[in-house]
């Protein structure tokens, strides 16, 4: 069985086809034959050494890549219910410390952490659904701002931020979206109520859309201090990256939202993608070989939608 790993810290280059053994089931565990897995910037800092520096994964002699999964159930462990052989399912992998991720052409995954896949989606676009859906979710549920307030979303346009600005928009909840300033009419077809080129002072800039400032932020852009500057004084701050907290001024209540793979709340997302409130973007797929130049096309920048991997 193919899959991409490493077995040194670096660039793209240290990217690798292995050839690794059919991963067995436990208890409750499920086999997927995987049809599509998307490349995400956790997916570069575990190849480049960045989340072992920060001390969140021990070195090891082989370490699998990719969080994402999209395929079909090929086998189920003693326990499992609602799951079998055939079904179309998505699923995440939220452990960095593992030998196999889902970019490979098998995964074994928790049966609590996948749900069937949306209706009428190719696994491509169903791949770019669990990662950075769960995390917008999630932090948005943290964030806990009720209808009829206003959130900040910076990299508007992006993955996590994209479909931020949807959830939040079908909450009920103002919108104030940060983007490049071509991306305008993107976000505003998201649900962006208002708009601020990334460009602009921040801070001055929403706070002359609304004054005193917005209730809370989503920082999926890693502005920081920035982005807290237009959060009124008791306000609520998400970062979604590690490092990217500023010191909470003003009684802001600051956070860093740490995704959970969770398949119950996975199944919810699923059901707003075949509803339409979700949008799925891909912004190329590539072969499971081509695992390197996914890498190096994520670091360019500038995507608008997930690159994703077909074994």
């Amino acid at each position: 069985m193919r899959a991409v790993v490493i077995r040194a810290f670096g660039g793209p280059e240290v990217l690798e086809i292995a050839d690794l053994p059919v991963p067995s089931v436990g208890e409750g565990q499920v086999r997927i034959r995987v049809e599509a897995a998307t490349v995400n910037p956790v997916d570069a800092a575990t190849r480049s050494g960045a989340l072992t520096e920060a001390g969140l994964l021990p070195e090891r002699d082989l370490i699998g890549i990719g969080w994402d999964v999209a395929g079909t159930v090929e086998e189920t462990g003693p326990g499992v219910t609602g799951l079998a052989p055939g079904d179309r399912v998505v699923g995440l992998s939220d452990r960095l410390d593992v030998p196999l991720g889902t970019q490979a052409e098998q995964v074994v995954l928790d049966a609590d952490v996948v749900s069937r896949a949306p209706s009428g989606v190719s696994a491509v676009d169903a791949a770019t659904l669990p990662l950075n859906g769960l995390t917008a979710v999630q932090a948005l549920d943290r964030l806990g701002l009720a209808p009829g307030e206003t959130l900040l979303v910076t990299g508007a346009a992006g993955a996590v931020g994209g479909f931020a600005v949807q959830l939040a928009a079908a909450r009920g909840l103002r919108v104030v979206a940060v983007a490049g300033a071509a991306d305008e009419p993107l976000v505003r077809e998201l649900g962006a109520e208002l708009f601020v080129p990334r460009t602009a002072r921040l801070g001055e800039a929403v706070r002359a859309l609304v004054p005193g400032g917005v209730h809370g932020a989503l920082d999926a852009a890693v502005t920081g201090a920035a982005a807290l500057d237009a959060v009124r004084s008791r306000g609520s701050f998400a970062a979604v990256v590690a490092g990217g907290a500023p010191v909470p001024l003003r009684g802001t209540r600051v956070f860093t939202h740490w995704i959970t793979a969770d398949g119950a709340r996975l199944a919810d997302l699923v059901e707003l993608v075949e509803q339409g409130t979700l949008t799925l973007r891909v912004a190329e797929t590539l072969p499971l070989e081509q695992a390197a130049e996914a890498h190096r096309r994520l670091a360019k920048g500038g995507l608008r939608g997930r690159l994703v991997l077909v074994p």
